[in-house]
């Protein structure tokens, strides 16, 4: 029996998902666990596998596709069956499933000369690139070498070839599995001909492997040359861009610094690490220490207006009775911004684990997108790199931020003698709209209070 399979929902605030990689193609035997294809999220990653066994008989949509949740994605059957009830663009008036298979398996079907099926080995050996896109390539002998990849992870999809088509890039049957660029053809349409690379003296067949999106050197220094390459923005870049575009456009920032004294966090620190084994605490990390004392802090009710998202365009505040700490993140995808959900309730230990837990599933693109949302406050820890001061940019919409530096040591004057202490500098961007200066500087005056005298935070739990 033929059974659909849907794209996902990931998350009650997901509404669609953009196919990356088809890993079955039409025709495929398909075993329950296999990986029938990957999806991502604008902040998320996941790879759909097969719950039942069968054939693969279609595929409703191509790798790049944006797919709205609980839309069909393929079918998975008997061969022979019928699946036309089950795609999404028959109400449409789309072309059947059934032309885009075929489309698909043109290139293993057609009875053409041994010449023309007969990819160069670089295509045939691992090359990321879609089954659209390869058959196109095949068609018109273009050498992978000339395409520029612009799909997901570096994948060549079927714009890619046809703009290589657009630029010139094709050959004959006779000359595609040698034709690697730089050859000016002489056939029809400007193919280049076999003769063409015949002609080509042998010491210039290594420009030739070159791809032709690398501009060639210059031949002296200062000539003017322009070797740039332009690629579609992300996913997830496009996201993080609209909204930090969207909080400095709408917001009214403003940034404080406080330095305090980490001798005592420091300490604790290495207490945990060299005596924590057993309790489970030895991967404490001082950014977990700085995040305890911050929920620990936002959640007095002095402190509300920071623990608060400013909504209906700037007109109302949502007040939070707990605090949702939004934990910075860097990926290999762009910045996440995973939620501790009641941060104050929790000991240091759990929300050490959460967020090792939460920090692993963002690097892997595998958290839920329900953490990446709700958070009333967000903490930004840059101190790893370096940095000593910087202005974070407050997430929307949120009402403040706290970026946390580095260590550096630094002098003071204690009974008339000068004193070397390490110091780290705490940097609160906040909404103006949504509270003034002194307020903001209290909340660092209590934090830093709170740091300093961290064991004493500790056992008031």
């Amino acid at each position: 029996m033929a059974t659909p399979v849907i794209m996902p929902r990931q998350g009650q605030s997901v509404e669609s998902c953009i196919v990356t990689k088809w890993n079955k193609n039409v025709g495929d035997k398909i075993n329950v666990g296999d990986i029938l294809f990957s999806y991502e999220t604008d902040k998320a990653a996941f790879d759909e596998d097969a719950k039942i066994e069968g054939t693969l008989l279609a595929r409703f949509f191509e790798e790049g596709d944006d797919v709205p949740c609980l839309m069909n994605m393929c079918v998975i059957g008997n061969p022979g069956e019928s699946f036309a009830e089950f795609d999404p663009k028959a109400a449409e008036g789309a072309p059947a499933a059934a032309a885009e298979t075929k489309e698909e398996a043109a290139p293993a079907q057609a009875a053409a000369p041994a010449e023309e099926t007969a990819a160069p080995v670089e295509v045939l050996e691992g090359a990321k690139i879609s089954p659209r896109a390869k058959a196109l390539l095949l068609k018109k002998g273009v050498a992978i070498s000339c395409v520029r990849p612009t799909g997901p992870d570096g994948r060549i999809i079927e714009r890619d070839v046809q703009k290589a088509i657009d630029e010139g890039f094709v050959a004959t049957s006779a000359a595609k599995g040698e034709y690697k660029g730089g050859v000016e053809g002489t056939g029809i349409g400007g193919r280049v001909r076999l003769s063409d690379l015949e002609a080509k003296p042998a010491a210039e067949a290594p420009a030739a492997a070159a791809a032709p999106a690398a501009a060639a050197p210059a031949a002296e220094l200062g000539v003017p040359v322009d070797d740039s390459y332009t690629e579609p923005m992300s996913n997830i870049r496009k996201v993080i861009a609209k909204s930090m575009l969207a909080s400095l456009n709408n917001m009214a920032q403003l940034t404080h610094n406080l330095s305090f004294d980490c001798t005592e966090i420091q300490a604790l620190r290495k207490l945990f690490k060299e005596q924590g084994e057993e309790m489970g605490m030895s991967k404490i990390s001082l950014n977990d220490i700085i995040m305890y004392a911050v929920a620990r802090t936002l959640v007095k009710p002095e402190h509300k207006a920071l623990n608060a998202n400013l909504i209906d365009d700037g007109k109302t505040m949502k007040y939070f009775r707990g605090v949702n700490l939004g934990m910075a993140c860097d990926t290999d995808r762009g910045l996440m911004v995973p939620t501790i959900f009641g941060a104050d309730r929790m000991s240091l230990k759990q929300l050490s684990d959460t967020a090792k837990k939460l920090a692993k599933d963002c690097k892997e693109g595998k958290v839920n997108p329900d953490y990446l949302r709700g958070a009333s406050f967000t903490v930004s820890n840059l101190g790893s790199l370096g940095i000593e001061s910087f202005t974070p940019v407050i997430n929307p919409p949120q009402t403040g931020i706290l970026g946390v530096n580095t260590i550096v040591t630094r002098v003071r004057e204690v009974n008339g003698q000068m004193q070397c202490y390490p110091a780290m500098t705490l940097s609160l961007t906040y909404d103006h709209r949504a509270l003034d200066g002194t307020p903001a500087s209290k909340f660092l005056k209590d934090l830093k209070y709170n740091l300093e005298h961290f064991t004493l935070l500790l056992a008031k739990g």
